[in-house]
């Protein structure tokens, strides 16, 4: 079968590009202002990339048209699609239905630490020997692609995304997934351009445990209120439980969180001693530990694994160290995990200097509907470099220089990258540690900025 994806780049879709070439089809795919690493992974596994939606892409005569949920109407190749009535299916869905069914899917879902925990516990599988299937919203030093399929394996790691599935379908992508090991990380309120309140958010995390089997597991934080109140409203599988006060619990950790012990109903299973740091990467392995835990992987077995888990691209990633002013690359964008991020760094590198450099970029951040909460989550950086302002070429919805005004000569907001990459080299010093934070390419400003640091100290 020919298929052909619209929207090929996004991280969902390039994975799900690799996946129906492993299972024999023919794949293209199209997309607009794509950028690394996932465009770079496809055209590295022989997938044509064509750039943009012209209308003439019918004439490609594909068995079938993918949607990504990038698309909308007035896309048009969408709309010579819909006026030709060729047939075309949304990407959570074409998994689900010609991929998934016939695994065991370990799903991971929350707000945050997505990638991260599903990167974990595919690795953990990989290390014990299992040679999972995967599709994750990341690449892992590990594992090497965002996605991988053999139909002769049973197991299926996917990171479970509450995001809606196409313009045509606003369930969430989860609910295509047929989980049976079912990771709940965490919630809050997010992507405030297709949900109103948690609560809705709520009542779509509710369809994906209705969906989970009774011989299933639902995995989630003892604390966490707003999935508490998810499953208050029906659960029909087993439960397990991690994070303070649950069954799963970390203890004897030191300052970074780089070596605690893992504790099972209150009893020690396990050690982790890693690269990493933070209470959410504890957090994270929790949950992935006890994931694996359900398909029958001890968490002595696990611990292994993790204590050699190299991470994930763009997530705390060290690009360039220049005259010992350390650039960081990391993907956070929602308030909880900038402040987070920080914590974490701020554990690593104690007194130095932290620049934190911001793109606004998801459309929750972009209305401003958390900005309000931005001062707060970027408390531990030194100084702070917002890229957008109330008006111009990047403009907000919402003007930061009112949102960071008590953090005064702290912050500074810039609408240009040339002029943005020019405040941020002068503010540099020796031992600093620049956090580049931004979910998207950011027009390629960690290059610009590294290119501008060599020239200037070497």
């Amino acid at each position: 079968m020919h298929i052909h994806i619209l929207g090929i780049c996004g991280t969902f879709m390039g994975g799900l590009a690799l996946i129906a070439r492993s299972a024999g089809h023919k794949v293209t795919g199209c997309d607009a202002g794509v950028y690394p690493p996932m465009s770079t992974q496809l055209q590295e596994q022989g997938i044509e990339l064509i750039e943009g939606f012209d209308a003439s892409q019918t004439g490609l005569n594909p068995d079938l048209f993918i949607i990504g949920n990038v698309i909308t109407r007035g896309n048009p190749l969408m709309e010579a699609i819909l006026d030709q009535g060729k047939p075309y299916i949304s990407g959570p869905q074409w998994l689900g239905d010609h991929v998934l069914q016939s695994q065991h899917v370990l799903s991971v879902a929350g707000t945050h630490g997505k990638t991260t925990t599903s990167s974990m516990l595919a690795w953990i599988l990989e290390h014990t020997g299992l040679e999972p299937n995967f599709l994750i919203g990341g690449i892992a030093h590990d594992l090497q692609v965002s996605a991988r399929f053999n139909p002769e394996n049973r197991y299926f790691v996917i990171e479970a995304d509450e995001y809606d599935t196409a313009f045509f379908d606003k369930r969430s992508k989860f609910v295509h997934y047929h989980s049976r090991t079912a990771v709940l990380n965490n919630l809050e309120f997010d992507h405030a351009d297709i949900f109103p309140d948690l609560a809705a958010i709520e009542t779509q995390f509710h369809h994906l445990v209705r969906t989970v089997p009774g011989s299933g597991c639902i995995i989630y934080p003892a604390q966490d209120e707003a999935l508490q109140r998810v499953l208050a409203r029906g659960c029909w599988s087993g439960t397990d439980t991690f994070g303070p006060g649950a069954q799963w619990q970390y203890a004897n950790h030191d300052a970074a969180g780089t070596r605690f012990d893992i504790l099972y109903q209150n009893r020690p299973v396990a050690h982790i001693n890693w690269q990493h740091n933070g209470i959410h990467n504890m957090n994270n392995a929790l949950a992935a530990i006890a994931a694996a835990h359900h398909i029958g992987i001890s968490a002595e077995q696990s611990a292994q694994a993790l204590n050699c888990f190299q991470g994930i691209r763009r997530r705390m990633e060290l690009r360039a160290s220049v005259n010992d002013i350390h650039v960081y690359d990391d993907f956070a964008h929602h308030p909880t995990a900038i402040a987070t991020t920080l914590a974490g760094l701020r554990n690593q590198v104690g007194r130095q200097r932290i620049l934190a450099v911001l793109e606004p970029r998801s459309n929750t951040m972009k209305l401003g509907t958390m900005a309000a909460r931005l001062p707060q989550a970027l408390e531990q950086a030194d100084l702070v470099f917002c890229f957008g302002t109330r008006e111009g070429k990047h403009a907000l919805g919402w003007d930061p220089k009112t949102v960071f005004a008590n953090m005064q000569e702290r912050a500074s907001a810039h609408d240009d990258l040339d002029r943005l990459t020019t405040a941020v080299m002068q503010q540099a010093q020796e031992g600093d540690h620049i956090l580049i934070m931004s979910n998207g390419g950011f027009g390629g400003f960690h290059d610009k900025l590294i290119a501008a640091l060599k020239q200037k100290f070497t």
